[in-house]
C-alpha cells in the first residue's frame, strides 16, 4: 500500500439505519460507505455491505484518515465501533478529544478472559507547543504518524490493527500501521541530562525540560493508569 492510498479518506457509517420500526437495514455501523451526492448536511451514500442507498444526515459517518484517525466522532461511538465482533484486542482508533478539543484521544480495545468484561481504553494525546505529540511526557514525537508506528511495533505491542472497517478490511489484508519512514524519537529524560546533541535541543530548552520533568516525576499520565 502506497503512502498516497494511506492519505485517501474514506466515510464510515456510525449507526445502522434505519434504527427504527422494522425496515430492511440498508446500512450497518462500522462499514465503510460510498458517497453518490453531497448535499452538505446529508449525504446520499451506498452500503458496501448490502448495495442499497441512503439518504441521511453527515452526523452519521465518520471521516477516516491514515486508516485510523476518526473525524467527527464521539467517546461513546469509538466504544462503540471498537466492541464490534471483529475487533482483537488492540485495535485501535485516535479520534478529536471531546474535552480539549485541542488534544486527540486513543481509544484502545482489550480484550479480557471470559471472568471480565472487554472494555476500551482512552488516552489523552496531547501537543508541545513545536507540534510534537505525546501520551506520556517522557517520549514524543513529530507527528500522530510516528507515535501510532512506535506503539505498534514488536516491543511495546500496545496497539495491533485499526478499528476494523467493513467492505474495506475484508476485502484487503488489513495493515496494522502504515510504511513510514523512521525517525528518532526524543527521550527528554535522557535529553536533559547530557550534553550531547546540543544541535537538536538549546540549552534553555533543555533547562525548561529538567525542570518539568523535575516537576512531574511519578505523574507520567503512563499507559498503566
Amino acid at each position: 500500500e502506497t503512502e498516497g492510498a494511506t492519505m485517501e479518506s474514506i466515510i464510515v457509517s456510525l449507526y445502522n439505519y434505519p434504527s427504527f420500526g422494522h425496515r430492511e437495514v440498508t446500512m450497518h455501523i462500522g462499514e465503510r460507505l460510498t458517497i453518490v451526492s453531497d448535499d452538505g448536511d446529508f449525504l446520499m451514500v451506498r452500503s458496501t455491505t448490502t448495495g442499497h442507498e441512503s439518504y441521511i444526515p453527515t452526523s452519521y459517518t465518520a471521516k477516516v484518515t491514515h486508516r485510523w484517525l476518526f473525524t467527527g466522532i464521539s467517546r461513546y461511538k469509538a466504544v462503540e465501533l471498537l466492541m464490534q465482533p471483529n475487533n482483537q484486542s488492540g485495535s485501535f482508533l485516535i479520534r478529536e478529544s471531546e474535552t480539549n478539543r485541542d488534544c486527540y484521544s486513543l481509544s484502545v480495545l482489550r480484550k479480557n478472559n471470559s471472568l471480565y468484561q472487554d472494555c476500551v481504553k482512552h488516552y489523552r494525546i496531547s501537543h508541545l507547543q513545536n507540534g510534537w505529540v505525546y501520551i506520556s511526557p517522557g517520549i514524543t514525537f513529530p507527528s500522530l504518524h510516528h507515535l501510532v508506528e512506535h506503539y505498534s511495533d514488536g516491543l511495546s505491542g500496545r496497539l495491533t490493527t485499526p478499528c476494523f472497517i467493513d467492505g474495506l478490511d475484508n476485502a484487503r489484508e488489513a495493515r496494522p500501521v502504515p510504511t513510514a519512514i523512521r525517525r528518532p524519537t526524543i527521550n527528554w529524560k535522557d535529553i536533559s541530562r547530557t550534553e550531547s546533541d546540543n544541535s537538536l535541543v538549546s540549552e534553555g530548552l533543555r533547562e525548561a525540560i529538567s525542570s518539568y520533568l523535575q516537576m512531574t516525576e511519578g505523574n507520567d499520565h503512563s499507559w498503566d493508569t
